[in-house]
C-alpha cells in the first residue's frame, strides 16, 4: 500500500470515528440541555412567579411576559444548576492595554461623519432637548452614536430570554434578577415583550437602557403616549438626556478640555476628589493644547486632572460632566471617547493632541504587586486588581517623587527592583 493511499484510511477511519464520538455525544447533549430546560421552566413558575406577584405583577403581564420564553444557550458565562463553574482564565499575567488603540482613528472618524449629518437631520429635535434638559446636542448625539451606530446596530435578542438565562444560571444572578423584576414591571405597564429587544448583556434599544433605568428615565419626547426607545429617535435622544441630567449633568458646562501640564506642576493630582477651580489650574501654567483660552464663564468652576496614560498620553482637565458620562459607563476610555466624539460633531475637531506612548506592556501581576506594595506604604490605590486607575496613578507619582525620580503617574519597570 502507498504511503498516499496510508494517509486517505488513516483520515477515513478518523472521520468516522469523530462521527461515531458525535453520534454518541449528541443525544446526551441534547438529553442534558432539556433537563435544563425543564428545570428553568420549573424555576420560572415556582421562583420568579412568586417574586412577581409580591412585586404586583398580575399573572396575565407574566403569562404574556413569559410566552415562549427559552434559555440563550449562546450567552457567555453560564453555569447550568448542578455543574460547577468554569475556571475564568487568570488575568494577573496578562499585558494591561495601552489605552491608544481604544481612539481607533478610522472608527472614530466614521462615526464623527454620521454624527454630524445625524446632527444636521435631527437639529430641530436636538435644540429642543438642549432647551428642555440642558445637555448639548452633541453629547446626546455622541453617546447614541458609541452605543448603537446611531440606531443601525441589529439588536435582536429577546430581553425575557436573556435575563431570565443569566438570573437562572449566569454569574451575576442577584443583579439580572432585579433587571428581569423591572422587564416584567415594563410590561404590567403595557409594553410588548416581543418589542423588548436587547444586547446579550441585557441593555435594550437605541440607548441600551437596561429595564431598571427605562423605568427611570425613558421619557415620551414625540408625545405620543408610548416611550419607545427602540424605534422613536426622539425618546431615544429625549431619554439619553434625562439619564445624564438625572445624574447631574450641569449645562452650560464642557465635558472637559485637553491641556498641557507643565513638567514642574506634578502629574499626583489626578482625580475628582482633588476638584479646583479651572482659575487655579490655570494659575499652575496648565493650558489648552488648542492654545484657546479657558471660556470665562468656566474659570471659577470646578476642574479636576486627567491623565489616563499618566506622562505618556494626552492630559485633561475635565468638568463634573466627565463624571455624568461616566455613570453611562464606568471608565474613564469610555468617557474621553465621547467627549471626543462630540467635539468632532460640533466642530468638526480631530484625535486629541497629546500622542499616546508605549505603554500598557507591563503584566497586570506585575502593577497588582506594585498597588499592594503601595498599599502597604500607606497610600489608597483603589481596587488592587493590576489596573492603574487614578488612585493607583497618583500613588504611583507620589512614591517617585518621594523616591528621587521623575514622575510619571505610570506603572514603570523600573519602580518593581525598588518596590
Amino acid at each position: 500500500m502507498s504511503g498516499r493511499t496510508e494517509r486517505g484510511v488513516f483520515k477515513l477511519i478518523t472521520i468516522l470515528f469523530l462521527l461515531l464520538l458525535a453520534s454518541i455525544a449528541s443525544p446526551a447533549f441534547a438529553a442534558s440541555q432539556a433537563a435544563v430546560e425543564k428545570q428553568f421552566h420549573a424555576w420560572i413558575e415556582g421562583d420568579i412567579w412568586p417574586a412577581a406577584k409580591a412585586n404586583g405583577i398580575s399573572r396575565k403581564s407574566f403569562d404574556r411576559a413569559f410566552s415562549g420564553v427559552q434559555i440563550n444557550w449562546k450567552l457567555p458565562d453560564l453555569t447550568p444548576p448542578g455543574e460547577k463553574p468554569k475556571k475564568k482564565k487568570k488575568q494577573s499575567q496578562a499585558e494591561f492595554s495601552s489605552p491608544g488603540p481604544y481612539f481607533d482613528e478610522k472608527r472614530l472618524t466614521t462615526l464623527a461623519n454620521n454624527g454630524r449629518s445625524y446632527a444636521s437631520t435631527h437639529a430641530r429635535l436636538l435644540k429642543q432637548i438642549e432647551r428642555k434638559y440642558g445637555v448639548p446636542g452633541e453629547i446626546v448625539v455622541a453617546i447614541w452614536g458609541r452605543e448603537t451606530g446611531y440606531g443601525r446596530a441589529k439588536i435582536t435578542s429577546s430581553e425575557i430570554d436573556v435575563l431570565a438565562t443569566m438570573a437562572f444560571m449566569g454569574d451575576r444572578k442577584e443583579l439580572f434578577h432585579k433587571e428581569l423584576m423591572a422587564a416584567l414591571a415594563m410590561v404590567e405597564q403595557g409594553i410588548d415583550p416581543g418589542r423588548m429587544k436587547g444586547s446579550w448583556a441585557g441593555a435594550m434599544g437605541q440607548p441600551q437602557f437596561m429595564p431598571s433605568s427605562y423605568l427611570k428615565y425613558a421619557v415620551d419626547f414625540d408625545g405620543d403616549g408610548d416611550k419607545d426607545i427602540w424605534n422613536s429617535v426622539p425618546d431615544a435622544l429625549g431619554s439619553i438626556a434625562n439619564y445624564l441630567v438625572a445624574k447631574g449633568w450641569q449645562a452650560n458646562r464642557s465635558w472637559g478640555y485637553e491641556v498641557t501640564i507643565p513638567p514642574g506642576v506634578s502629574c499626583a493630582q489626578e482625580g475628582p476628589d482633588l476638584a479646583q477651580s479651572i482659575r487655579n489650574w490655570s494659575g499652575l501654567g496648565i493650558s489648552r493644547i488648542s492654545g484657546k483660552d479657558f471660556p470665562s464663564g468656566e474659570l471659577k468652576a470646578s476642574g479636576m486632572m486627567l491623565v489616563p496614560a499618566g506622562r505618556h498620553g494626552p492630559e485633561f482637565i475635565v468638568t463634573p460632566n466627565f463624571y455624568v458620562i461616566k455613570e453611562y459607563n464606568n471608565s474613564d476610555l469610555y468617557a474621553l471617547f465621547i467627549g471626543n466624539l462630540a467635539d468632532r460633531v460640533a466642530s468638526n475637531s480631530g484625535a486629541f493632541k497629546g500622542k499616546w506612548g508605549k505603554v500598557g506592556h507591563m503584566l497586570r501581576s506585575d502593577v497588582e504587586h506594585m498597588q499592594k506594595k503601595l498599599r502597604k506604604l500607606g497610600n489608597d490605590v483603589g481596587k488592587v486588581d493590576g489596573l492603574p486607575g487614578y488612585k493607583t496613578r497618583r500613588s504611583i507619582g507620589r512614591w517617585q517623587e518621594a523616591n528621587g525620580m521623575s514622575p510619571t503617574c505610570y506603572p514603570e519597570e523600573d519602580m518593581l527592583g525598588k518596590l
